[in-house]
């Protein structure tokens, strides 16, 4: 497919099957700061995360995968949640870590101990929960970082950082990315629009009550089936630049 840039100028074309697609989409999906967290997700045009299946599998396409994997490629940690894990199938990254979190330990669903890479697969829990997650993890090798919940996801983000890691995309599901906007944690919104109409609503960021933030346009890209990727810089990522 091709994908081409329309803002802030219309001067990138990139053919996501070309040779150097790898190396063209990471360019335009550098990032700014040292320490970067961003959201990665896809929408319908009327506002979904799923299709019919209850996956997000019906509004992707080949150039939503293929920048998916520029945005991998800038993070040093993908983190998820577990309800994406139950209900996407989720596999491990390529080129990042992992990390799940989870307040039950139920991770069933999951192709995680199918590995193609050495790389580190975290689960951030409580430590009443441990247990689920490592009967569920079986085979997949998981490091336990006992999770405080009374602090929520500023406390897993916490967790994270003094574990090392400064390049964080986060990738679902909606309730996850909504707790992360309401604590302003967020520097960066990469939000994909599929060409499509969903059949099934489930708003992108849960039922999170997200403070007022006027977001920046960083960049807008185009496919040529009519999906559209937009990179939105909130107030905390302006603040580090």
């Amino acid at each position: 497919m091709i994908v081409r840039r329309v803002h802030p100028e219309a001067d990138v074309v990139v053919d996501t099957d070309a040779p150097d697609a790898h190396e063209r989409l990471d360019e335009l999906y550098a990032v700014p700061a040292t320490t970067w967290l961003r959201t990665n997700l896809i929408t319908s045009v009327n506002g979904s995360v799923v299709g019919a299946d209850g996956t997000s599998n019906p509004i992707s396409s080949r150039a939503d995968r293929a920048i998916l994997g520029a945005i991998r490629r800038t993070a040093e940690l993908v983190l998820v949640g577990a309800s994406s894990v139950r209900v996407e199938g989720y596999v491990f990254p390529r080129t990042a870590d992992l990390a799940v979190l989870t307040r039950t330990g139920d991770l069933t669903g999951h192709k995680l101990a199918d590995r193609r890479r050495d790389g580190r697969l975290l689960v951030l829990c409580p430590a009443a929960a441990a247990g689920t997650a490592l009967r569920s993890l079986e085979g997949a090798d998981p490091e336990i970082v006992e999770l405080d919940t009374a602090r929520g996801v500023e406390g897993a983000i916490g967790l994270l950082r003094e574990a090392g890691y400064t390049r964080i995309v986060s990738e679902g599901g909606p309730d996850l990315a909504g707790q992360l906007l309401a604590a302003r944690l967020v520097d960066e919104l990469c939000v994909a629009t599929g060409p499509v109409l969903s059949d099934r609503i489930v708003p992108p960021f849960g039922g999170a009550e997200v403070a007022f933030d006027r977001l920046s346009l960083e960049q807008l890209l185009l496919d040529d089936a009519g999906g559209t990727y937009a990179r939105w810089v909130t107030a905390t990522g302006r603040a580090k630049r």
